[in-house]
């Protein structure tokens, strides 16, 4: 390692596993607390990990896995709120 940075390789590891695990973090969350919203999303994960993902990395990863079918959303007033489905809760048992 040159300068104190990892190499190219390690970097899309570190990335990988990262994004794996937030999204598996965020579907149980929101299987868990029933629903989510977004900036309290961004919240949890700080706490969670220690860092905070941009509010762009938050809406990506739950517009990806509504997409997939694996949460759902619905507004109440002026927040959108996430809730796993069924299909994601069955991911989560797998």
């Amino acid at each position: 390692m040159k300068g104190g940075k990892g190499s190219k390789a390690m970097g899309r590891l570190e990335t990988a596993v990262t994004t794996g695990n937030v999204w598996l973090y965020v579907l149980s969350l929101c299987a868990r607390e029933g629903k989510v919203y977004a900036y309290g999303l961004r919240e949890e994960i700080e706490k969670k990990w220690g860092w905070k993902p941009s509010m762009i990395m938050s809406y990506l990863i739950l517009y990806k896995m509504e997409k997939d079918g694996l949460i759902g959303s619905e507004f109440e007033e002026r927040r959108k709120y996430y809730t796993a489905t069924q299909r994601g809760k069955e991911e989560l048992k797998k």
